[in-house]
């Protein structure tokens, strides 16, 4: 039944990319200039002293469509234009000569930036990624540079180079110390997000809420792959279908850089003077073509976000074929998705030297550059810097997710973890910064190509990932093969993420379930979370699907993360005890964690993710989508999303309460925080020390000897539920 119900949906994806091809091979600009059939050298200097620009007093099209005026004089009239033209005319203005003065195209004047972690974390490239590929991807999604800080979640700075000084900050005394403690409590247990707390079974809720958050967070996280997927087809054209304002989807206030490339006899356009552009921003809100393309065509975005219109077929087709891929490359689990990520995670890097390379060679990379490294350290006093550098570190490297606990538990338990996370912790860190040299060389060729200060053309969010970068690429020669590099690339990224949080889910079942059927069965597991996924995103790929995506990214893996990240900490030092814990590490590793490490777990590390929690609160304000204020009841929806990984932890405390034994509630609490009898390294030849079995195993203890998966090692383990994990030394 499922394939059957996945026929219409497929076919309606390739009916669909089989009509946008049609159209646009009957629509599509036609070339610039006088008879010339490359359309790409419009984009040129050449080309662009080629054409005349269009000049107009009004933003009513004619008949024709070109937005010019019957009968006007010779320079109002744009020769060598086809019929139909490229989009509006754009407005006149006089300068104090009396002469008309064409006003450049502003595309970004009005948005309000909006958080969006998939999509920040699409260009501003690394984020959440399994173990095995965290230094390179998205995070939740996309990744980010530092200077555009947001990991998705917080809002795109401004103060780059003072942004750097405390982000660097953060990771040494918070980052670092939280991705060791995860690798090492999951490489220690050789168990899951659940699995770990036999640490401390009162508080196996963490393990709960982690799941929670990774099952909202891989709803719609793939639908962020999906939009990708779509932009990455639509970039197979000669011309990119954003590039012009010449399209039926486009409105009469559309202007393309493009369009308004040549505005003085093929001139670049001089910076605006300043009563200009006061006038201009406060008197025109002008759009661009990659921005209307984005609202009008591939979303159709609906007017309220409880009015969801109509399913867009092109994106559930899309849906699809990301939930396929992903379900196919973890079909054998582990095995298949660690081969996966040689390739997701280094391809990036590839992708990322090319456009540098391309990048930095282009006219105005250095100012846009200079703009992303140049500090202003009246900021770096101000607490809102310091709040957003430690809340970047923190989603970035993807603490509290889970997935760190499960891709560690299928390492070797004398895996040098600790050498790990330094390498990765700082490679993710640094592939951020250096994600951040490609994308502001592009913005600095933009801006400097519209003639405005590079912090107009900044954006973040979707207005980053598929509006500015995309609108910045139709500038390049040869754009559609920039784009589809681009969309390749965050495609991969995208994946990366995905796998580890789809494994994060199918592991923790198998290991809470724990039977043999079930260990045998897995794929079953895998296809069945991926099946349940594609359904639960089908709402998100309705005309109203971006506001609900916003509302999930904002609310549900982000204030959830902090409480289940800073009960984790508390728990493991003070609860299981730091000696405890010392000597676990010691006995896997060799050494006891360095002191810097014992005294950020105890103290540091805690007290960070205590400002993190305090300041995420008092900064908080209601969501919104440009001008859109979500109503109330879809910011309590929100709050509940957020609630409901939290609320797992108190519910499971109480619990445990009443099933364990104790005549007294201290009793009862002291026996419920006390480790399980089982816990500890999961195979017998690593038990020594005070976890060495007094007396041979039996049935009567509860503790038997059952055989492994055959996904992972193939030693027999100590353990009540037969779960286990692969011995691989790579994370």
């Amino acid at each position: 039944m499922k394939e059957l119900d996945s026929v219409p949906v497929l076919c309606s994806f390739f009916l669909s990319f089989i009509e946008l091809g049609i159209w646009r091979v009957k629509n599509r600009p036609l070339p610039i200039g006088t008879g010339s059939v490359e359309t790409k050298g419009s984009r040129g200097r050449a080309g662009r002293r080629a054409r005349k620009e269009q000049i107009q007093g009004h933003p009513e099209r004619n008949e024709a469509g070109n937005g010019l005026a019957e009968g006007g004089p010779a320079w109002e009239r744009s020769e060598g234009l086809p019929a139909g033209g490229l989009g509006p005319a754009l407005p006149v203005l006089e300068n104090p000569e009396g002469h008309p003065v064409p006003c450049p195209a502003l595309p970004f004047l009005g948005q309000v930036p909006t958080p969006l972690s998939a999509l920040s974390t699409a260009l501003e490239v690394c984020g959440l990624k399994g173990a095995g590929s965290r230094a390179c991807e998205w995070g939740p999604g996309l990744q980010s540079p530092p200077t555009c800080c947001c990991h998705g979640r917080k809002r795109c700075q401004r103060d780059a180079g003072a942004f750097m000084f405390p982000y660097f900050i953060m990771l040494i005394f918070c980052g670092i110390p939280l991705f060791f403690m995860e690798l090492s409590f999951g490489q220690f247990a050789s168990q899951g997000c659940l699995g770990v707390w036999r640490i401390s079974p009162m508080f196996k809720g963490v393990g709960y809420g982690m799941m929670v958050v990774s099952t909202y967070i891989g709803i719609y996280y793939n639908v962020v792959i999906c939009i990708a997927f779509y932009y990455f087809f639509s970039s197979m054209t000669h011309v990119l279908p954003w590039a012009y304002c010449s399209n039926p989807w486009n409105t009469p206030d559309c202007a393309g850089v493009l369009d308004a490339s040549n505005l003085t006899n093929g001139s670049r356009p001089a910076a605006l003077s300043g009563n200009l552009s006061h006038l201009l921003n406060h008197s025109l809100q002008r759009t661009s073509p990659s921005e209307e393309y984005w609202r009008l065509y591939v979303l159709k975005l609906s007017d309220d976000i409880g009015n969801f219109g109509e399913v867009r077929l092109p994106l559930l087709g899309c849906l699809g074929v990301s939930w396929v891929v992903v379900f196919l490359c973890l079909i054998r689990g582990v095995k298949s998705s660690g081969k996966v990520v040689y390739f997701t995670a280094t391809f990036p890097y590839v992708v990322l030297t090319i456009l540098f390379v391309r990048g930095v060679t282009l006219e105005g990379a250095f100012t846009g550059i200079m703009y992303y490294l140049t500090p202003q350290w009246d900021k770096i006093l101000e607490a809102k810097v310091w709040g957003d550098a430690a809340s970047q570190i923190f989603y970035s490297l993807g603490c509290a997710w889970g997935g760190l606990i499960t891709m560690a538990s299928y390492n070797k338990f004398h895996n040098n973890c600790y050498r790990d996370s330094i390498i990765i912790s700082i490679t993710n860190c640094a592939t951020s910064v250096y994600a951040g040299f490609v994308i502001f060389s592009i913005l600095g060729f933009m801006a400097n190509h519209l003639g405005v200060d590079v912090s107009r053309v900044a954006d973040h969010g979707p207005g980053l990932a598929f509006v500015a970068y995309p609108e910045a690429l139709t500038l390049l020669p040869i754009s559609p093969l920039w784009s589809l590099l681009f969309f390749f690339m965050l495609i991969l990224l995208g994946l990366g993420t995905q796998f580890c949080l789809l494994e994060t889910l199918v592991t923790a079942i198998v290991d809470e379930v724990g039977n043999e059927w079930i260990l045998q069965k897995k794929t079953y597991v895998t296809l069945g979370v991926a099946v349940a996924g594609f359904l639960l995103g089908i709402p998100l790929t309705s005309q109203a699907g971006i506001y609900w995506l916003l509302l999930m990214d904002n609310y549900a893996a982000s204030f959830s993360l902090v409480v289940i990240s800073c009960i984790m900490c508390v728990s493991i030092m003070y609860i299981y005890g730091h000696r405890n814990y010392f000597q676990d590490i010691q006995m896997m590793l060799g050494f006891p964690p360095p002191i810097f490490f014992q005294i950020c777990w105890r103290f540091v590390s805690p007290a960070i993710i205590f400002f993190i929690l305090i300041f995420t609160v008092i900064q908080y304000q209601p969501i919104t989508y440009n001008h859109y204020q979500y109503p109330g009841w879809a910011v309590a929806i929100g709050f509940l999303l957020a609630l409901s990984s939290v609320i797992c932890i108190p519910l499971y405390a109480l619990f445990q309460l009443c099933r364990t034994d104790g005549d007294t509630l201290l009793q009862r609490l002291k026996n419920a925080t006390k480790p399980s009898r089982d816990w500890g390294p999961a195979l017998l030849e690593h038990r020594t020390g005070r976890y060495a079995p007094t007396i041979p195993p039996s049935p009567e203890d509860g503790l038997e000897v059952q055989p492994l998966h055959p996904d992972k090692a193939q030693i027999p383990m100590v353990g009540s539920n037969g779960s286990s994990r692969l011995q691989d030394s790579r994370i």
